[in-house]
């Protein structure tokens, strides 16, 4: 007799996504789809043994900048190390696609900036002709290569504003001709299959030469237009990353026009100041119950960014820095040794912010003084008897800029973190998985999840936490048939111990295009994750071969 099923997991604890409780079943999957999730007899020619282990819905991780890595490595590592089945590119607006040929540069310097992406990796890694000029060939290109996992994908404004306006995108206004044309593209992008549209005003976002990225040179009555796009076409959403004058009530104003969800960047233990959150978190609950869907993304891990000098991300949103983010490696050396830059540096930060966290700072690493690894900038400065700002400015000069240090920004309170976590209105997010590769990686935010706040804080419980990495995520993205464990719905299922499913600490590899580094960390715990009824990996390892077929879909409206 024929075998019932092509995938059998038997035995195992099944979480299924929705909260509910957890219960021991069996899932058997037939045809890339779960066919049946119970007390099942029927065979299979691939059965996993579950036993011991929490069976769900394969994790949502909708935060990423896979959109240039997609194009070296199918794989996107490492996201399914760590449970991963689905991910969303294009988010903040950055992306690579619609770009014409010649403002492929422009394009790649923006994200070398905003997103700390190496630009020898990313020309390397693109090639000088790409497959792809307006984002439905994007979508196209990404379809007839193959992914491990899904990918779907938001139309970004930044992109979309310099394919129109080309570098004026940069400096001024769009005239109603031009904002028409861009919201041509993004319509024809939704119509293809993007998830939605992304934006952002944040200060921090600084493209090439030092110039501010394209969308942050945008009249609000532009965003809302383009989002608009959203109504017409009746599916996706908007993710904003916020700044000033677009915040909550903007978001909600546009939200109320398109009745489209829209979800912004990034609520953040520590962002307005301590208990900050609190307001944000009434102000948003509020709103949600009058039925506007504006949605916080929160973050379960500390943000800490680990920077050279020659890329100072964390203080470029600073107008003293906006000479030193135009400047090439010889002027950024001039600058820093420059007595008067260091005198307004130093000044800068008795003012508080981010220039005075110095006692939040580490000295990562240092090649002329090893022995200062791992070393509190302050302490080391009070021991020397110098300002914190020549103490890191002169290590970074006498190693060529290459001496790197690690900075705790954000989301370090953790009982603030386990309020915005456990709060209803808010959904996990901010992975940044494929951005700022050698500044963080945050990738691992899955396991961390079930490692740190349901293991050892037990804020959080097992059910609870696989909500909030699949059903929750999918559903305000528009992720119609995954995150949860259901008959008819697609077999993306993530298998993990419980008692084991961790991460590992971060380390350095070079495994990028042209030898650039990144920063990687190791899953403990994942015993399988399953792709559209395809087996991807199982105990730490890739069971396909990365250059044959894979089983990743393209998310078009969220569908496969």
């Amino acid at each position: 007799m024929a075998d019932e099923f092509d995938l059998l997991i038997r035995g195992g604890t099944v979480v299924d996504g929705t909260g509910a409780p957890a219960r021991r079943a069996d899932v058997g999957v037939r045809g890339g789809r779960i066919a049946a999730v119970g007390s099942l007899h029927g065979g299979a020619p691939r059965t996993l043994d579950a036993d011991g282990l929490a069976v769900a819905p394969g994790f949502v991780d909708i935060h990423t900048h896979y959109d240039a890595q997609v194009f070296w490595d199918r794989m996107l590592t490492i996201s399914p190390w760590h449970g991963v089945t689905s991910v969303v590119v294009g988010n903040c607006g950055f992306g690579v696609a619609p770009t014409r040929p010649a403002h492929r540069d422009v394009i790649l310097r923006t994200l070398e900036n905003v997103e700390g992406m190496a630009l020898d990796a990313l020309r390397a890694g693109l090639g000088e002709e790409w497959p792809f000029e307006t984002f439905p060939e994007f979508l196209d290109v990404i379809e007839r290569r193959g992914t491990a996992i899904n990918v779907g994908a938001l139309v970004g404004h930044t992109p979309v504003r310099l394919y129109v306006m080309g570098e004026a995108a940069t400096e001024r206004e769009a005239t109603d001709e031009e904002v028409a044309a861009m919201a041509r593209i993004v319509a024809d992008a939704l119509a293809a299959g993007a998830l939605g549209f992304a934006t952002s005003k944040s200060p921090t976002h600084v493209g090439w030469a030092g110039r501010p990225v394209p969308s942050r040179a945008a009249a609000v009555s532009e965003i809302a237009t383009l989002a608009g796009c959203l109504a017409d076409a009746g599916h996706g959403l908007m993710q904003a990353t916020i700044g000033r004058g677009f915040f909550l009530d903007e978001l909600a104003t546009i939200q109320r026009q398109t009745r489209r969800p829209v979800t912004w960047t990034a609520l953040l233990a520590g962002l307005f100041g301590p208990d900050g959150h609190r307001p944000v978190l009434e102000r948003s609950a509020a709103l949600q119950r009058d039925g506007v869907a504006v949605v916080p993304q929160v973050s379960c891990r500390p943000l800490n960014f680990e920077f050279q000098w020659k890329a100072p991300f964390p203080f470029e949103s600073m107008a003293l820095f906006q000479s030193v983010s135009a400047a090439d490696h010889g002027g950024k050396k001039r600058i820093y040794a420059d007595p008067e830059f260091r005198r307004a540096f130093r000044e800068r930060g008795t003012r508080g912010g981010i220039a005075g966290r110095w006692e939040d700072t580490v000295i990562a690493d240092c090649a002329v003084e090893p022995a200062l690894a791992e070393r509190n900038v302050a302490a080391v400065a009070a021991e020397r008897g110098v300002h914190p700002v020549d103490l890191v400015l002169d290590l970074a000069l006498a190693t060529d800029l290459a001496a790197r240090f690690r900075m705790a920004l954000m989301n370090t309170d953790e009982a603030a973190v386990a309020e915005l976590l456990t709060h209803p209105t808010t959904v996990l997010g901010l992975s940044d998985a494929g951005a700022h590769a050698s500044q963080l990686c945050d990738a691992p935010f899955a396991t961390h999840l079930l490692a740190h706040w349901v293991r050892a804080k037990g804020v959080l419980t097992l059910e609870h936490a696989v909500h909030l990495l699949t059903a929750r995520a999918a559903v305000l993205f528009g992720l119609h048939d995954r995150g949860r464990l259901a008959p008819g719905l697609a077999a993306d299922v993530t298998v993990f111990d419980p008692a084991t499913v961790g991460c590992s600490p971060l380390r350095r590899v070079r495994d990028l295009p042209a030898g650039a580094d990144r920063l990687i960390a190791d899953a403990t715990g994942i015993r399988a994750v399953v792709v559209n009824g395809v087996v991807l990996r199982e105990d730490g390892r890739d069971t396909l071969d990365p250059e044959g077929p894979l089983p990743g879909h393209v998310l078009r409206g969220g569908r496969s």
